[in-house]
């Protein structure tokens, strides 16, 4: 068995975490939180990108972000200011191209994105798809949020629009 120094060095690190559902439920509660605590310890230094459908722009997900620490844990000045200078936002539809072309546009030069679904499940291959279209799956790594499918069939067929796009190590559900 390999150790795990030899197991990460194999592993390339991301640079650049990209979360879809930026101003939904589940960021609200756990993401921003999360992201805070990371930034805390020193262990996430890279662009993060928020990707939504609300109509905002980068400083309302900001305000999103800090009233989602003052309700879930309490905000770290230091913490919140790392976090605030790395947060970027992509307003737009998860079906339309123009989306992902952005994004490609927002990673600039990070070539290993961390996808993040944070979405409903009916998105993930929508999303999936999408991200292949824009440029933005190659190299990268994707995970999944639960429920994965409704059931037994839609499982498998998202799990062949997964795999067809993204090699089985990159994919975490």
């Amino acid at each position: 068995m390999a150790s795990a120094d030899a197991r990460s060095a194999k592993a390339p690190v991301a640079d650049a975490l990209v979360f879809f559902g930026a101003t939904g439920d589940l960021a609200y509660k756990q993401i921003f939180p999360a992201l805070q605590a990371l930034m805390r310890r020193d262990r996430l230094d890279l662009p993060i990108i928020g990707v939504a459908k609300s109509g905002w722009n980068v400083d309302q997900l900001k305000a999103r972000a800090r009233d989602s620490l003052q309700e879930h844990g309490g905000v770290d000045a230091d913490a919140f200011a790392k976090l605030s200078a790395r947060l970027r936002y992509i307003d737009g539809d998860y079906g339309d191209r123009a989306t992902y072309e952005r994004l490609r546009d927002a990673l600039g030069h990070a070539a290993r994105p961390l996808h993040y679904l944070a979405i409903p499940p009916s998105m993930f291959a929508t999303v999936v798809e999408g991200l292949s279209k824009g440029g933005c799956a190659t190299d990268a790594r994707v995970v999944v949020e639960k429920p994965f499918g409704r059931d037994l069939a839609s499982a498998q067929s998202l799990n062949r629009t997964l795999t067809g796009i993204f090699p089985e190590a990159a994919i975490f559900r």
